[in-house]
């Protein structure tokens, strides 16, 4: 005898009698009863799969730790890499004797106790020096530290802003040809501008300009860097220095913007200087 699990409408009729049915009741076309009977049967099927698809889950082995990929850290905007570094930058003004510019560049605040980094070329003919920082303080300034070598030196501010906020280092050697190169500097005394290219050459070499000389171990890159420039930092896609900008090329004898900028790197320098990278 039939259960009543294969009656869908659950109607079990007395006995064996058959009942004729009312000629006046209207009996709903096949398709109906049929889709009833589909939507009746469907929890009962899908009451009987669901247990399976639990043991199919419950049995699939757990993932390795070595087949759990991390998720891909998000490439900061390089708003968010100027917003890093350019409270580190600083204007640099080298005074004559009688006070009066003699020129600009920029510079880089690489500790707590203020010290900058900047290119010898930018202070070394200079009487006096004045630092002005990112919030407007401005102060005299010293040399305390230089390398000829390497074009670079150190100066000390007399006084700091209460809010001094030094640059991060960074590791030069992990630079390719192609990495995003950006700059952040004072040219033409317009004040921390940005500008940006990539990194379009390593270990380069060129002569200093009237000495006989040459600079060695330079990243070259096509960001745009002009007078003023000069002593400003180089700075990844994280917004960490890698250099220090001491110049460009210009076939024209120009000191314009040519597409070839160099730096020198920041282990160089810090490292000359008793400040090793972070």
């Amino acid at each position: 005898m039939p259960s009543r699990a294969d009656r869908p409408y659950g109607a079990f009729p007395r006995g064996h009698h058959e009942v004729a049915p009312d000629p006046g009741v209207q009996h709903p076309p096949e398709r109906t009863r049929i889709r009833t009977a589909l939507r009746r049967v469907l929890p009962w099927t899908a009451a009987l799969a669901a247990p399976a698809l639990l043991v199919a889950i419950s049995m699939a082995p757990a993932p390795r730790e070595a087949d759990i990929q991390p998720s891909p850290t998000p490439t900061p905007l390089t708003s968010e890499v100027y917003a890093k570094v350019a409270p580190s930058v600083v204007q640099i003004k080298a005074l004559s004797s009688d006070g009066k510019l003699v020129s600009s560049g920029s510079g880089v605040v690489i500790d707590d106790a203020g010290d900058i980094l900047t290119a010898l070329h930018v202070v070394q003919d200079a009487a006096s020096l004045s630092v002005v920082f990112a919030d407007g303080t401005e102060s005299a300034a010293v040399i305390i530290s230089e390398v000829a070598a390497s074009d670079i030196a150190a100066l000390r501010p007399a006084n700091t802003p209460a809010q001094l906020t030094p640059a991060t280092l960074g590791n030069p050697s992990g630079l390719r040809i192609g990495d995003d190169a950006i700059v952040v500097g004072n040219p033409f005394n317009l004040t921390r501008s940005l500008s940006t290219g990539v990194i379009s050459g390593l270990d380069r070499s060129v002569q200093v300009p009237n000495q006989n000389r040459s600079l060695t171990g330079l990243i070259q890159f096509d960001a745009a860097v002009n007078p003023g420039s000069s002593g400003g930092p180089l700075v990844n896609r994280d917004g960490e220095v890698v250099g220090i900008v001491t110049g460009l090329v210009n076939p024209t004898g120009q000191p314009a913007f040519s597409g070839v900028g160099f730096a020198v790197t920041i282990d160089t320098a810090a490292s000359a200087l008793g400040v090793p990278p972070d």
